[in-house]
């Protein structure tokens, strides 16, 4: 839909010379990969909340959760296991104020799946993390921690997108862009009742990565389709119940409840996906499901007359 006023989008959006350059990706890969090398050394929950904001959200124990509740600040317990990560993938908003990395993760040495962090640049110039998840795609075959990630080019410059009319007025292109995603996540949702693996195929974007655990993230047209049989016909994608946008409104990230059915049993979740703005409109560049824990077996009844 073409909005008429679209000039009434705020002027230092259109005329910013922060906004007009390329952001620096390596500042968010240098982040990710200080918070990795903390760990070791600071242990899991001390090093994760050094690096990120106080309301930083996690999927843990299906539902979603603050940094606090999931890893309370502490001193590394002395039987803590060893986890390490590494950027695999990893991009940035035009407007340089929201980033992400994506990559292999191990325990006690043995690869075990992949972790997807959000980045977001704080008032001092520091980048933070606002959301971390993992996955159980598989890591065996993925480039190790010496290896450089691949770059997500960024969106197109935002004077395209006002030419072509999509910002409405009086709307910050932040608010804009949520809603534009909220409404291509409605419209997902409704496709993938029916069809998930064409609703998935329709927004996924060319070079974007898929992960359907246990499977190896999937990268490519040929191989979303494949990775895409491995997961249920159907799924009951709930309404977004969070996540964030760029100033520049080129990159959103959103989260919320998901529902399917596996071995003729009901099982829920969360999906987690990174949207950005690109010539052809929005598309999934990172997708991910993160299901919860299966629910414990009903206790047996009682004996007769017990």
């Amino acid at each position: 839909m073409r909005h008429p006023a679209v000039f009434a989008l705020p002027l230092a959006l259109l005329v910013s010379p922060a906004l007009a350059q390329t952001p620096d990706v390596a500042e968010v890969v240098a982040a990710e990969r200080a918070f990795a090398a903390d760990a070791p050394s600071m242990g899991i929950a001390r090093s994760f909340n050094k690096w990120s904001v106080p309301d930083a959200i996690l999927i843990a124990g299906g539902e979603a959760r603050r940094i606090g509740e999931v890893y309370p600040d502490g001193p590394k317990p002395a039987d803590e296991p060893l986890l390490e990560w590494w950027p695999n993938f990893a991009g940035v908003a035009r407007s340089g104020d929201l980033g992400f990395t994506t990559g292999g993760v191990a325990l006690n040495g043995r690869r075990t799946g992949h972790y997807f962090t959000i980045w977001k640049r704080q008032p001092d110039g520091s980048w933070k993390w606002v959301y971390d998840g993992g996955s159980g795609a598989s890591a065996a075959g993925v480039p190790g921690p010496d290896s450089e990630p691949v770059i997500l080019p960024p969106g197109p410059e935002l004077l395209r997108v006002v030419r072509q009319g999509e910002p409405p007025s009086r709307v910050s292109a932040a608010e804009w862009a949520m809603r534009a995603v909220k409404t291509q996540e409605a419209a997902l949702a409704e496709a993938a009742a029916v069809d998930q693996k064409a609703a998935h195929l329709a927004v996924l974007a060319d070079n974007g990565r898929l992960y359907v655990a246990p499977r190896p993230p999937a990268i490519g047209r040929d191989a979303f389709a494949d990775a895409l049989s491995g997961w249920p016909a159907t799924f009951r994608f709930g309404p977004t119940e969070g996540g964030g946008a760029s100033v520049y409104g080129d990159l959103v990230w959103t989260y919320g409840p998901a529902g399917w059915s596996a071995d003729g049993e009901a099982r829920t979740g969360h999906y987690v996906r990174l949207w950005q703005r690109q010539d052809g409109g929005w598309k999934i560049v990172l997708a991910q499901l993160i299901p919860a824990p299966p629910p414990p077996p009903a206790s047996p009844p009682p004996p007769a007359g017990g």
